[in-house]
């Protein structure tokens, strides 16, 4: 579609403002001219990816407090102070002076949030590091289930003892929701251009299909799924036909240009397949497991067909295309021909990506607050939680090896990963291995994202008893990767990311707490310092 049909098919006149906007849009969606136009909604505000997060804190945590009391009560002896019950003579009103004080909107960077999020890297001894990571704050609705109405009305009440002061809650987006939470691991092979490829842009992705599709929240008040459905995944609101469309073509596009596996390729969630309920209950109701796999997927694909088109070091195939297909003489429809570098990269790169969504505006790592935890996953990178009544070590993903069944029907020999471009036609995808979670008020302790140079050395309660050990989230994946290339015999990039949930001040309270494998890494550590051992 040119930009001149495109003012034709609106029957309005656009502004200079139109004309970037739709320039942007072509660029930035990497659609075809000749497959799937830009909807309606392309003329909307473009999501954005923040690493920091919104929430309240006190005034006076600012600046002083000019209505506060002037006597320093906080320097008096414990036999003098009294507890602020609000119950008492001494302190009627102390309680309620604590919920009601006034707060004030502030932007926290994520990544130097040590209490709430921690993240390590190092390259080991390796020439370079392929790993890289992602944290932020994705601007998608909401997809978590809504809270009962009963809870909902709990803590909206501020004379309710148990209602919690303002400054516990995150402040809502521009569009209503509480912010969703985003955490992505990328492990690299044959180099870091696909893994930070993944990290600069598989979040633009998701945001943008669900922008396209137009997906609306899952807590917008009618937006429940009839009864009939219940045991169907959560379903929001979006348009059903947009989304079909995108996924038909990017189907119609694997089979053409990679052709082998994908000849037979059947997404799991996609409505294109057939493979979801028909239900009319379910009409233009899409479920977030199907816009990450798109966006999974899509992003593969512009990163295989950027590949396809760059020359290759070979002087004897650098006019030959890796397939007979035209779409590879044809660099103009990949995003950018310089994706993965100016050469033709031939290696891949994992992903484990983490969302959490919250139906309250109180964030996820308060002890009240449920949420919802979304994984997708491809290839041998790990995820943990740890169990606050257990402290178990609860693995959330599988590794995609060779020597590991795999989920693709036609290929169960192989693994799943971004790129890898030369081995595309024999079953390699990334296909992501889904998972929802429902996570309970303080049910887990907190989330553990992990490369391979950490979880082929450590076993996973070993990782989990390492940071409980710690005092904060980023002390914990210090922890982790320093014991690991303390330990380890490869010596291969080992990448650590903690995200605090809500049992995280109990996280020693379940089982043993982290005694169950202290003696093992004490043995592991004095054996990586003998002098006799061999580092071969």
């Amino acid at each position: 579609m040119t930009l001149l049909s495109a003012r034709r098919v609106t029957g309005r006149v656009w502004t200079s403002a139109d004309c970037y906007s739709f320039a942007l849009l072509r660029r930035a969606r990497c659609y075809s001219t000749e497959s799937v136009p830009p909807s309606q909604s392309a003329f909307r505000k473009q999501p954005q990816f923040r690493d920091y997060f919104v929430t309240h804190l006190p005034s006076s945590s600012l600046h002083p407090d000019p209505r506060g009391p002037s006597s320093p009560f906080h320097k008096l002896p414990r036999s003098a102070s009294i507890p602020h019950t609000g119950d008492t003579p001494q302190s009627p009103a102390a309680f309620q002076a604590l919920i009601d004080r006034e707060t004030t909107v502030v932007r926290i960077p994520l990544r130097n949030a040590k209490h709430h999020f921690g993240a390590v890297t190092s390259r080991g001894t390796r020439p370079s590091n392929e790993d890289t990571y992602q944290a932020g704050v994705i601007d998608i609705p909401a997809f978590a289930k809504r809270a009962p109405t009963s809870l909902t009305i709990r803590r909206s009440n501020k004379h309710d003892p148990l209602a919690h002061p303002r400054e516990s809650r995150g402040a809502e987006t521009a569009s209503g929701d509480p912010q969703v939470f985003y955490f992505g691991v990328f492990d690299g092979h044959g180099g870091s251009e696909c893994s930070s490829f993944l990290r600069d842009y598989l979040h633009e992705y998701i945001q943008n299909a669900a922008f396209d599709i137009e997906l609306r929240s899952s807590l917008r008040p009618g937006a429940e799924v009839p009864p009939t459905t219940s045991e169907l995944p959560v379903l929001q609101e979006g348009d059903r036909r947009r989304i079909g469309d995108l996924e038909k073509y990017l189907v119609q596009t694997w089979r053409r240009v990679v052709g082998g596996y994908f000849k037979r390729f059947k997404p799991p969630h996609f409505a294109y397949t057939g493979t979801e309920s028909t239900d009319p209950g379910v009409e233009n109701h899409i479920s977030i497991e199907e816009v990450v796999e798109y966006a999974f997927l899509r992003a593969d694909l512009d990163f295989v067909n950027a590949q396809a088109a760059k020359r290759d070091d070979d002087p004897v195939r650098a006019e030959r295309p890796l397939n007979d297909d035209e779409i590879f003489h044809r660099p103009s429809m990949t995003r950018s021909p310089q994706i993965g570098g100016s050469a033709r990269f031939k290696g891949g790169s994992t992903g484990s990506v983490a969302m959490i969504s919250t139906p309250t505006p109180t964030p996820f790592w308060h002890p009240v607050a449920p949420s919802s935890l979304l994984v997708a996953h491809v290839g041998d990178t790990r995820m943990l939680l740890c169990s606050t009544e257990t402290g178990d070590a609860i693995p959330i993903t599988s590794n995609h090896h060779p020597s590991s069944p795999s989920r693709h029907p036609d290929s169960d020999a192989n693994t799943r990963a971004f790129g890898d471009v030369q081995s595309k036609r024999i079953g390699v995808s990334a296909e992501p291995e889904l998972k929802r979670i429902e996570l309970g008020p303080a049910e887990f302790s907190f989330l553990v994202l992990v490369s391979d140079g950490i979880s082929g050395t450590l076993l996973d309660q070993e990782i989990v008893d390492i940071v409980k050990e710690s005092k904060t989230p980023e002390e914990g994946a210090r922890d982790v990767v320093n014991f690991s290339t303390e330990v380890t015999r490869e010596g291969d990039n080992a990448t650590c990311l903690v995200v605090r949930l809500g049992g995280w001040e109990r996280r020693l309270e379940g089982g043993v707490g982290s005694m169950g494998t202290k003696e093992s890494r004490e043995w592991r550590r004095q054996d990586a310092t003998d002098p006799r051992r061999s580092r071969t």
